[in-house]
Order: structure tokens, then sequence, then C-alpha cells
């Protein structure tokens, strides 16, 4: 039997960034034990790298702004594929969310008048991203961590978890292994709080940090849970290319709200190209330079440049730029903010000055920054209910990047912060109602063995595979024939090449002993990372259209047939079954709000 050490509590929360922590707030304060669990340290979480701001209509800027307004900039950006009843709880409730974050303690940008100060952004109406300069992400984990610690939570950092607990059809704990040690752990738990963030890793070249690598949706995947639109990965239009140890590393999209504009190697602003511009947004934004820059000075009476496009379409016109020869020194295009004067760009933009500064040697503001698309952010994941995040499991609920619903197709910049404000609340309180039903479940031994012995096995298999080379392989692969531009030969390809990693995984080996060994921690990454990938590119096969983050090249238009289902995935023994479920219907006064405007 495989020694463990045993942990109970009446909500787990699973990840540590700000839709985790506004779960332990809203668990806590409903008088429920909370216990956090994070693979990594506390306050080091993807929530600080949405660094623009965050998505609330507020209607600080003397603009006709709503929820009305939001909800449907929501549903637009993501191609109408996300679910209607979680894009209005998400546009009601953000701005509430955001004045709770500011009596937390949240110091935000003021207008001249007090207010909180909100800039522009890709896909948004109006100016709506309640912003701290470029560093908004960072106040709001400083915030909410702050107030978790408060309301008083227990914390298990560096703690991996690897297998959700079943008594029955019911989540009952969860079982991992301590980073440092090498000791197993078993949380038992009424309730279990998925918050465990994205899966970028996957890809050569990404803004996600190691921790990405697919762990709380495999674990939800292996438990019985849905998946939904895994197939749907946010290529940020404004990564790094250079140098090349720092490529794919965010530049946040407040860049181009602050005015930034996009050139090619010809100093063109390509983005006012006719071609580039989707039929549902034209006569929405500015049709000229001339035009554009009067935006600079009048944010509120002049449309906007073609910069503030949502992500999709941007990433999408510097991939074709590039491939068109018209591409920068280093192979991207170039960011250009030197006109808004060197004053302003420290103000507004302090991160970014000294990300390049330090990084690439590089003043912008005397100089342009070279950006390439990145993989960003995942708009599927977890199927979770709109009002209380649960999942199609008992017992487990889901929240912020892990959960599905939302962005649909393709997310708005700033979105992902009310996001996590939201849906973190929401689903804390529903776990902690939940776990005021039921009892501690029973912890089934058989199933510790099992995911023991899998955990154990690199260091007894006798292979010889090692996990370093297997990852670099399949983010080749993922890079290669799964990123923005995908085709059926390039996806079939890559699912081969998957398929072939999963067999080579079962010969890993791994040396030495589970005390501070990275080379065990990547057997396990490893492992969720492919399978992970193998749905994302089933996924990718199964939906012959181009909508949103999901380009086919050989499928280049919008499918009306597709138009209206999500895509499905569920563990079938060991194989994945794809299957289709149709949207919910919108109501009627919400569908009103498109009459007469572009859908």
């Amino acid at each position: 039997m495989a020694s463990y050490e045993t942990f109970e509590s009446d909500v787990l929360v699973v990840g540590a960034g700000g839709a985790g922590l506004r779960a332990v707030i809203a668990a806590r304060e409903a008088g429920c034990s909370v216990r956090l669990v994070c693979k990594s340290l506390l306050g080091k979480a993807h929530t600080v790298m949405a660094e623009g701001g965050v998505a609330a209509a507020l209607g600080n800027m003397g603009e006709p702004d709503n929820w009305q307004v939001h909800f449907m900039d929501t549903m637009k950006g993501g191609q109408f594929l996300n679910n209607p009843r979680t894009v209005e709880i998400f546009a009601k409730e953000a701005p509430e969310r955001v004045l709770e974050l500011e009596q937390y303690g949240a110091v935000f940008d003021r207008t001249p008048q007090g207010l909180i100060s909100q800039r522009p952004f890709g896909g948004h109406t109006y100016r709506r991203l309640n912003h701290v300069g470029d560093r908004t992400g960072l106040e709001l984990i400083r915030t909410l961590q702050d107030k978790a610690v408060g309301v008083g939570m227990d914390v298990h950092m560096e703690v991996t978890l690897t297998r959700l607990l079943k008594d029955g059809e019911r989540v009952v704990g969860a079982f991992g292994y301590s980073r440092e040690s090498g000791r197993f752990v078993v949380f038992r738990a009424k309730a279990v709080v998925f918050a465990t963030g994205g899966w970028g890793r996957m890809y050569k070249v990404t803004s996600n940090s190691w921790e990405s690598t697919g762990d709380g949706v495999m674990m939800a995947y292996e438990a019985g849970a849905e998946l939904m639109d895994m197939e749907m990965v946010q290529f940020h239009p404004t990564g790094m290319v250079w140098p090349p140890g720092v490529r794919g590393l965010l530049i946040t999209e407040g860049v181009r709200g602050e005015g930034g504009v996009l050139k090619n190697k010809d100093g063109e602003r390509f983005m006012f190209n006719d071609a580039y511009m989707p039929e549902n947004y034209k006569g929405q934004f500015a049709e000229t330079e001339e035009e554009g820059a009067r935006w600079l000075d009048d944010k509120k009476n002049n449309r906007r440049p073609p910069e503030l496009l949502p992500r999709d379409v941007v990433a999408r016109a510097i991939y074709k730029e590039v491939l068109a020869g018209r591409g920068s020194e280093h192979g991207g295009v170039y960011l250009d903010v030197t006109h808004r004067g060197a004053d302003y760009i420290k103000r507004k933009l302090p991160s970014m000055y000294e990300q390049f500064h330090a990084l690439g040697d590089v003043d912008i503001t005397r100089q342009p920054m070279e950006v390439y698309p990145t993989i960003h952010y995942t708009m599927g994941g977890i199927r979770a209910e709109p009002e209380t995040g649960a999942t199609s499991i008992p017992g487990l609920y889901a929240a912020g990047e892990s959960a599905a619903g939302l962005h649909g197709a393709n997310r708005l910049g700033g979105n992902s912060l009310s996001d996590i404000l939201v849906f973190g609340k929401r689903s804390g309180e529903a776990a902690a109602a939940y776990s005021r039903t039921v009892p501690l479940g029973t912890i089934d031994p058989a199933q510790i063995e099992e995911e023991a012995a899998t955990l154990l096995s690199p260091f007894e298999s006798g292979g010889n595979e090692n996990p370093y080379t297997l990852t670099q392989e399949l983010q080749e692969a993922m890079q290669k024939d799964a990123m923005i531009a995908r085709t059926e030969e390039g996806l079939t390809r890559c699912l081969n090449t998957i398929l072939g990693l999963q067999q080579r995984a079962k010969n890993l080996c791994v040396q030495g002993s589970r005390m501070f060994n990275p080379g065990w921690h990547g057997a396990r990454d490893i492992r969720f990372m492919l399978k992970t990938s193998e749905i994302i590119v089933r996924c990718a096969l199964a939906r012959k259209e181009s909508r949103g983050a999901q380009w086919r090249l050989d499928y280049p238009d919008k499918d009306p047939q597709w138009g209206d289902k999500n895509l499905i995935a569920v563990k079938d023994g060991d194989a994945v079954k794809i299957t289709t479920r149709p949207l919910p219907p919108m109501p009627p006064e919400l569908a009103q709000l498109f009459e007469g405007k572009a859908a």
C-alpha cells in the first residue's frame, strides 16, 4: 500500500489564481472550511499576466456603456458559440465584482473626476478596461490574496494533484504529491473547485509558464467530465519575437489600447487593408490612418483603429503579413507606440517598458517592438453550468480558464479577469452550498494504488524514453500543424505524431529519487499534455469550418451547420468520444438586442 498524508475540508480549491482565490473567499464567507492547493507558489499565477485591465461596463468615460453592450460584444467576439446565459450573468455582474475588488483594497488608475479609469481594448465597443497601468492582474492577485488570507484558508503550495477520487459518481477528493519531498497526499472534501487555468505548454511558442500542462482539465476528463470546444485555443496577436529566449512572452493588448500601431517591414499599417476587415465589423472602425489618428484625441466621437479588432482577426492578419514576406527582421511585425511620447509610455505601460529594456535591450519609447502571435489562452475546457460552475460530475465545479462556456470561439481581451471574479465567486458559493448537503465521501484505496503505480512507473519501467524529449517533440508538432492555420492534412499528421508519442510514453524512464526531481514531474505532465493535445486536434478535425480561433484553410468560411452547436469530448474507455450538443437558445429579450445589427 502506498503511504500518504490525508487532509480534510468542506471545500477543496485547486489553483491559486484569481478564480481560485475568489472561490476561497466565497466558500469561507459561506462558513465552510477550505483548503487551497497550488502547483507553484502562492502569488505566482497566470492572472498576473492579464496586464491590460479587467472588463466591466462601469461607464466611467462618458460613453453609453452598459451590460447589454458588453453582452453583445462578448457574444459577437465569441462568434456566438458562447452560452448566452453564461454571458448574461457575466456582463451583468462584472461591474459589481470590480467595485467589490476596489472595496477589498485594489488601487486602480483614476479619471480626473476620481472614477476608475477605463481604456479601450480589442472587440469592446466602448472604453471598458479598468486598469492599473499595465499591471492589473498583479494588483488583482495581490488584493484577492490579502482578502483570502484575511478570511482564513489552509494553503498547500508546490503540490501537484494528478487524480480526482470518486465515491460512486461523486467526487470526494483528490490525490497527488508534494513536489519537494515526493510524498503522496490525499485531500478529502465534500466539494472540489477546479480553477487550474489553461494548457498552453503543448505549444513551442507560448506565453504560458511551466505549470500550464492541462492537469485540471485532464483530471476532470479522466473522472468522466465533459470537455467542450477544446479546439478553441487563442493565439494572442502580440508576443515577443526577439531575443529567442523570450519568444512568445506576452505583450499586453494595452499597448494597442493606448495607441500602438501595427506595421509591416515596409512601414505600412496593414490592418487598414480591407481584406483583413471581417464583414460583420465593417463600418465600425476607422478606414484611414488620418481617422485613426483622430481617435487618439477624441476616443468618444471617433471610430477606433483596426488594431483594436478582436484577437483572432489581428492574429490572422499578422500571420498573413509574415507569410507574404512583409515581416520584420526576426519574423514578426512591428508594434510601434513611440508617437505617444516617453512620459506617457512610462506612465501607462511601465511593465512593457521594463520588459523590453531588460530582456531585449529595446527602448519602446524610441523603437518599435517586434511581435508575432503566441499561444495565450484556451476558450474550451470543462463544461460548466452558468449559475453554479457545476460540471457534469457531482461535487466538481470549475471556474476561470479551465471552464468553458463564456468565451465561445474567441475571448475578448480583459474578459478573463472579470470572468474569474464573477464565476470564481459563483463556483465557491455553489460548492459551499453543496457541501452542506453531503457528508465526506469514502476514499477508495484501489484508486489511490492505481494512481500511485502510474506515478511511480517511470522509476520501474526499464524503458528508455526521456520526458523532456517527448515534450519537445509534442511542442514541435503542435506548433507546426495545430497553430493558427489548420488543414486536414496537417492536423492528421499532428494526431499521428501524438498517438505515436503516447505509445512511447509507456516507456518513460526517470532516475533518482522522488525528492526535487523535475524529470519525475515531467513524466506525469507529458501524459496529461499528450491526451489534451489529442483532444484539441480531434476537435479541430471535427469542426470543418473557420470560426474564431479555429481557422481551417481547407474550410475557410463559417458553416451555419456548425454555428449552433458545441463540440463535446468525453472519455470512452481509452478512446476519446467526440459528439455535438446544441447551443442553448438565446432568450428573446437578449436576441432582440442584435436586431438591426450585424451578427
